[in-house]
């Protein structure tokens, strides 16, 4: 018995050779192109390797990471601006509490004065304010300062020269009340500490100066980050329009490709389509119109036979017993041929078919070839599979009798008959017997028209029994496969989908 592997179904199965690079190469000296066009050249055949799904995928990666790169930029330039407010924000606080710092001193001053000439203590109001507040303040511009050295620097000789300053109008508070407004007459007018106060003064000026400078460094700084975020924010923008401008045209370049594709697919298989038409019916006319003669022949032979048997010799009666036999045999090619065309035009019936009593039947049809030698038979358990049940029965009426047939010569024939599950959603079902079997080798020819891998003499057999068994089990949605060894037997697979396909 035979056996077929198709390629994509044994695994030992081999794509043909690579035509040699040698071959496309045309003979005589070839002009290098030139530096730019080899380098277009190479582009384009690096980008002829990546699928529209992998340019849409690299396209989204690169604006992602520059979006990416963007955002890191954009976050670090927000976070000086927001820095940046918030220093201004200190910084404006800073410049509010020395000026009410300056104004607190000057009005415990005049306040002081007036003490010293009229000894009337309601004036030390402001003083005695000042006196107690100023440990706050001088807390609270330490804070404002920040992390500034020279700004901190500045605010502790300011503490220090404010409390020398409040110390002398102390110390003259003191001698008013002890010595009266004589003994401190002379400081009266221009008022104790003037030296100390014009200090103050000036350390005041600089800490207000060195705060608008740095404010005004914190303003160029913010207009230029923000300048540089809106630049990259626009930056972005462009890409992803450039994005989705390049996702377009490759989205409407692939579909165009795919609809030019699918139309000529279209194309292609209408002709097929009518092609097949086309033969089927050629073929079905020419085994129709061969019927005639081949009867003629076989008819005539017979007449002959029988009209000049007596007379013939018996070369020449052997003569008329070979043409008989030859028109026998080209009828049942024929009828085979016939039955091979319909195969491909007949309608499925779609039913639920019980492959054991199909089996059964089968086997009980095949009963007067199986009078000559018992054979052993091992059927096991077969699902029910949708299909065609008169279609169906053809497959096991060529398989099992292909298996009689190829193991008549064995002392012990033996037929096992049956199902496994390799693929999810399909159903294995194998013919296997320990016949004449064959070379794998010649496994390609065994479900082809004609292809016969056994001389007539040994087996009879029209070579189409086989190739009817893969046009049925294609339009069932199924594969068809073999396998064997020279007088080890063989074994034909066939897969059958369980949920019902289109023919």
């Amino acid at each position: 018995m035979a056996m077929e592997s198709a390629t994509q179904d044994h695994p030992s199965a081999t794509p043909p050779a690579a035509p040699s690079l040698s071959e496309s190469v045309p003979a005589g000296p070839v002009q290098a192109p030139p530096l730019t066009q080899t380098r277009v050249a190479a582009l384009q055949a690096w980008l002829a390797k990546w699928s529209i799904e992998q340019r849409v995928l690299a396209g989204f990666g690169l604006v992602f990471a520059g979006i990416l790169v963007i955002s890191v930029v954009s976050y670090r330039n927000t976070a000086v601006v927001v820095k940046n407010s918030r220093l201004d924000t200190a910084s404006h606080e800073l410049v509010q509490l020395l000026g009410s710092i300056e104004e607190a001193l000057i009005a415990a001053e005049s306040g002081h004065r007036r003490y010293l000439v009229t000894g009337d203590e309601s004036y030390l109001k402001a003083h005695r304010a000042i006196v107690e507040q100023m440990p706050e303040y001088m807390r609270y511009l330490q804070a404002l300062a920040g992390p500034v050295a020279e700004q901190r620097a500045r605010i502790a000789q300011l503490e220090e020269l404010i409390k020398q300053q409040l110390d002398i109008e102390a110390h003259a508070i003191r001698e008013r009340a002890e010595r009266g407004p004589e003994a401190v007459r002379q400081l009266a007018m221009p008022g104790v500490a003037k030296r100390e106060f014009d200090d103050i003064h000036r350390l005041i000026t600089d800490l207000e100066s060195s705060e608008q400078h740095s404010a005004r460094a914190r303003l160029l700084q913010s207009t230029g980050t923000t300048r540089s975020t809106i630049a990259l924010l626009a930056l972005g923008a462009l890409l992803q329009l450039v994005l989705l401008g390049s996702v377009y045209y490759l989205i409407h370049h692939d579909i165009t490709n795919r609809r030019r594709v699918a139309a000529e697919l279209r194309r292609q298989g209408e002709l097929l389509q009518a092609a097949n038409k086309e033969l089927e019916a050629f073929s079905y006319s020419v085994s129709h119109d061969l019927r005639a003669p081949l009867r003629h022949i076989d008819g005539y032979a017979a007449l002959l036979s029988k009209t000049a048997g007596q007379s013939l010799n018996e070369k020449a009666q052997r003569y008329l017993q070979t043409i008989s036999e030859s028109a026998k045999q080209m009828g049942q090619l024929i009828d085979d041929l016939l039955v091979f065309s319909r195969m491909g035009r007949q309608e499925m019936l779609r039913t639920t078919v019980n492959l054991n009593q199909l089996v059964k039947t089968v086997i009980h049809d095949l009963r007067l070839d199986l009078q000559a030698k018992p054979i052993s038979w091992t059927i096991g358990s077969l699902p029910d599979v949708p299909g065609d049940p008169a279609m169906l029965r053809q497959v096991f009426m060529n398989l099992l009798s292909n298996a009689v047939k190829f193991t008549a010569t064995r002392p012990k024939p033996r037929i096992e008959i049956g199902a496994t599950r390799q693929f999810p959603g399909e159903i294995t079902i194998f013919v296997r017997d320990n016949g004449v079997g064959f070379d794998m080798q010649y496994v390609n020819k065994l479900f082809g028209v004609f292809q016969r891998l056994h001389r007539n003499d040994e087996f009879e057999g029209t070579g189409i029994g086989l190739a009817n068994v893969r046009r049925i089990i294609h339009r069932h949605g199924g594969r068809t496969w073999a396998e064997g060894a020279l007088n080890q037997g063989a074994t034909f697979y066939l897969s059958l989908p369980m949920k019902r396909t289109a023919s």
